[in-house]
């Protein structure tokens, strides 16, 4: 999934608990995303007004990535001068419309590079779609009711396809990492299926196991 990616990029151990063992719970950060995505998530809710097509809850899949899932929306607006590998015709419609995707989270922008990723891989899947090249999208944050702008670069690029790699790496060997406790753990809505905590512990299982029969 699509989602995946983002959640590999939080925390390789977050991914293998809900894509490997298919652990999740949810927080209110989880059911406020939930929420936003009402509406986005309604394919029949497209509209045109203009030179802008919003399309939304479109099935993707980039075979490049070995990834699916839809994105929230994808706008198509109309730009008359560019180049058919950037631009795509659109029927009954007039001239040529680049397409860019726009994913909606919840919260404000973040430091981080999870949701640019999962927006990126998105865009893999549009291009390998029409053959074209997207330079850019938007993430819409719910907090701040305001898009920021991602650019497509080399680096994320590659920064997409290697999770996309490791994502795949963890899941075909059935991996779920051993959980590293840091600073952003306690925004994860797995903190208590994870609990990073015990691995600060330095005593063995077989020692536990000792102790605990000792006391009984």
């Amino acid at each position: 999934m699509f989602s995946g990616i983002q959640h590999i990029a939080f925390c390789e151990r977050q991914y293998s608990l809900a894509y490997i063992e298919m652990q999740w719970s949810e927080n209110v950060a989880t059911i406020e995303g939930h929420h936003l995505h009402e509406h986005c998530d309604d394919p029949f809710a497209g509209e045109s007004r203009g030179d802008l097509i919003i399309l939304r809850a479109v099935p993707l899949i980039s075979r490049r990535l070995g990834l699916t899932g839809r994105a929230d929306v994808v706008e198509l607006h109309r730009s008359d001068n560019e180049s058919s590998d950037k631009s795509i015709s659109v029927e009954s419609k007039t001239g040529r419309w680049l397409v860019t995707p726009v994913e909606y989270k919840r919260g404000k922008p973040k430091h981080d590079e999870c949701d640019e990723v999962q927006l990126c891989a998105q865009a893999y899947a549009l291009e390998e779609a029409n053959n074209i090249i997207i330079a850019k999208g938007y993430l819409y944050y719910g907090e701040t009711k305001r898009r920021s702008e991602v650019v497509f670069s080399d680096q994320l690029r590659m920064r997409t396809e290697d999770l996309a790699l490791r994502m795949h790496e963890l899941f075909d060997a059935g991996i779920t990492p051993k959980p590293q406790l840091a600073s952003h753990c306690k925004s994860c809505s797995l903190y208590d299926i994870c609990v990073p905590s015990l691995n600060r512990s330095t005593q063995s299982v077989t020692s536990y196991i000792e102790r605990s029969l000792d006391l009984q």
